[in-house]
């Protein structure tokens, strides 16, 4: 079976192909960036549920049994904000990621692709609380309908999940990238 290296000449141990870490990475900021553009349109046009003339929760319906319902929608707000908030986290990963250069991508990859996943998982949360609501609160009968704001936040969890495989694979897959290598030093302890 022949023999399969991304470093050319099957030598040395730096890697100046085509597909870098860099690349893969900032593929995957405008990837991310697209999914948080996503997630800040469907909070700023709040359009979860709709209907054909309603808007809802009305300050009424948030009273004696009605509580739960405002309890849980608040929630979701609550998810949907904090959901924002770690993904400028993790846009500023990636500007750190990306400006650091081949050992700071090397040795942070794992903090990046672990604030993606819970960004993912925190919007998530909220999609899976909203839909719960509309399928089993009373007060959503036939002609109600997830909407635009659901919709987009969804593409933006998927964008985000995708994000952190495609930075995991990167970082298992891709062999080290060129550029300056530490110089030992038995001193220090530094390879």
């Amino acid at each position: 079976m022949a023999g399969f290296s991304l470093v050319p000449g099957g030598r040395g141990a730096n890697y100046t192909g085509m597909l870098t870490r860099s690349i893969v990475f900032s593929i995957a900021l405008f990837v991310f960036l697209a999914g948080t553009g996503l997630t800040i349109a469907a909070i700023i046009i709040p359009n979860w549920i709709s209907y054909t003339t309603t808007t809802f929760p009305v300050y009424e319906e948030c009273e004696g049994k009605g509580r739960y319902f405002c309890s849980m929608w608040r929630s979701v707000g609550f998810l949907m904000s904090l959901a924002v908030v770690l993904e400028g986290m993790t846009i500023a990963a990636f500007a750190i990621l990306l400006a650091g250069g081949k050992q700071r991508r090397e040795a942070g990859w794992g903090v990046l692709a672990i604030l993606t996943v819970v960004a993912a998982f925190v919007q998530a949360s909220g999609l899976a609380l909203i839909a719960y609501l509309y399928e089993n609160d009373d007060r959503f009968f036939a002609g109600w309908f997830l909407d635009k704001s659901w919709s987009m936040s969804t593409a933006s969890a998927v964008f985000e999940f995708l994000c952190a495989a495609a930075i995991t694979a990167a970082a298992l897959v891709l062999p080290s990238e060129g550029g300056y290598e530490l110089i030992p030093d038995a001193h220090i302890g530094i390879i």
